[in-house]
């Protein structure tokens, strides 16, 4: 009987104790799931919401989201030939650049690509977001906001002021222009104006079918978007979370 390539040996950083027991079980998950799952998926992802995130997990099981340290993932499907955990699985390792995530699972790759193609979910900016338009507010009462929160409105910039009780806009203001990076305060503003401008998607890069091998998804041009997602700010957890 052929030897099982997931019984092979693979070092590992030099790191301390604690470091390295963690690493080890990280390498441990990925080949447990290589042997338990038919096929996985290397994406990136734009503007990730933790809690969105966890509702996903939720959705896909028993399908598992994967994310960790590029390096130590890379180990555990193996960098090299040699390494492997499985045919092929080292040119999937070589997808592993900047934010990006894996998903295993046993779903049709019909309906993964499916799901990926149309999965976008509208939500509000973080600090740092460039911006793609242009939000001006015009002079008048802002009704929406009670008599009490005006004060803070001030604090944000916003050049409001009460009129009989009412939070009135005293000249137009412009929050924020195409093409800007938002700071804390535009943010706030745009969040408390239920301003949805950023939107919570993935971009596959490849996948790899037990049987079949190794396939490249995404095109040449979505480098630079790659790019963009990772300047983005993010507040995922990075380790994966164990299930």
């Amino acid at each position: 009987m052929p030897k099982s390539k997931r019984d092979k040996k693979v070092s590992l950083t030099k790191t301390n104790k604690k470091g390295l027991v963690l690493k080890q079980k990280i390498v441990e998950d990925v080949r447990n799931c290589v042997e338990t799952f038919s096929s996985i998926y290397v994406f990136t992802y734009k503007n990730m919401r933790t809690d969105k995130m966890q509702n996903l997990r939720q959705e896909w099981k028993p399908s598992r989201f994967f994310f960790g340290k590029n390096k130590i993932i890379a180990i555990g499907l193996g960098r090299t030939p040699e390494e492997e955990a499985d045919e092929d699985l080292h040119k999937l390792s070589k997808c592993l650049k900047g934010q990006c995530g894996l998903l295993f699972t046993n779903s049709p790759k019909d309906e993964v690509m499916e799901w990926f193609g149309r999965y976008e979910v509208e939500d509000y900016a973080r600090t740092g977001f460039k911006t793609t338009t242009k939000v001006k507010l015009e002079e008048g009462p802002m009704k929406q906001f009670a008599h009490s929160l005006e004060p803070y409105l001030r604090q944000l910039g916003l050049p409001t002021k009460l009129e009989k009780g009412v939070v009135t806009l005293i000249k137009d203001y412009e929050v924020c222009k195409e093409g800007s990076v938002l700071t804390p305060e535009q943010a706030k503003i745009l969040e408390l104006l239920d301003y949805r401008l950023a939107k919570f998607k993935f971009a596959l890069k490849g996948c790899w079918i037990k049987g079949e091998g190794f396939e490249v998804i995404s095109r040449a041009e979505e480098d630079q978007e790659d790019a963009e997602i990772n300047e983005e700010g993010d507040d995922v957890e990075m380790d994966d979370e164990h299930d």
